[in-house]
């Protein structure tokens, strides 16, 4: 409810969704997003294992705890599978393999997502924002702290992320977005 109640989805002790495209929001802080000081449940979860150093469960866990949120634009298809983007902020490029985006987002587009990398790829964690028009621009000006920070030390404030959410759901973005699968996907499942 806390991180709820940053993004404005609450009202008195009620979550109120426009779409259950913004619950991801919601649980992309609540996962990642430090709260002062605190422990973030990945953390007490990470703690609370008991893996093999070596197996793909500890890979994928200690990618997920170093996860980081990045301003991305899509260059290419890669000729494997996903797709080649550069981070803007980092100003390096990256193979980020998510098939759903791959088949369905322009070359150029821009967005921003919480990405991790459990090998010699990244992978994003579920969220994104599609960055058009003044919507990075918006939410940087609700958050005058953010707005005074270079654009690649704001994007590593727990509050960029928020604001830009809190900014997506007040513009109505996320109902211009559909999510599909990717081709072949539902013939596999069957």
């Amino acid at each position: 409810m806390e991180q709820a109640r940053r993004l404005g989805l609450v009202r008195g002790r009620t979550l109120v969704l426009g779409s259950e495209d913004e619950f991801t929001f919601v649980f992309d802080l609540a996962l990642y997003a430090r709260q002062d000081g605190r422990k973030r449940p990945l953390d007490r979860y990470a703690a609370s294992q008991r893996l093999q150093p070596d197996s793909d469960e500890a890979r994928v866990l200690d990618a997920m705890l170093a996860a980081r949120f990045a301003l991305i634009r899509v260059e290419r298809r890669h000729p494997e599978a996903g797709m080649i983007v550069s981070d803007l902020t980092r100003e390096e490029e990256f193979w980020l393999v998510d098939e759903g985006m791959e088949s369905s987002v322009p070359i150029g587009s821009k967005m921003a997502t919480r990405v991790y990398s459990p090998d010699d790829f990244h992978m994003t964690a579920g969220v994104f924002v599609p960055l058009e028009g003044a919507l990075l621009m918006s939410a940087l000006e609700r958050r005058p702290l953010l707005f005074r920070m270079r654009l690649d030390e704001a994007v590593e404030d727990r509050r960029f992320a928020e604001a830009l959410y809190r900014e997506a759901i007040r513009a109505g973005v996320m109902e211009r977005v559909r999510f599909e699968d990717p081709p072949g996907m539902a013939e596999a499942a069957a």
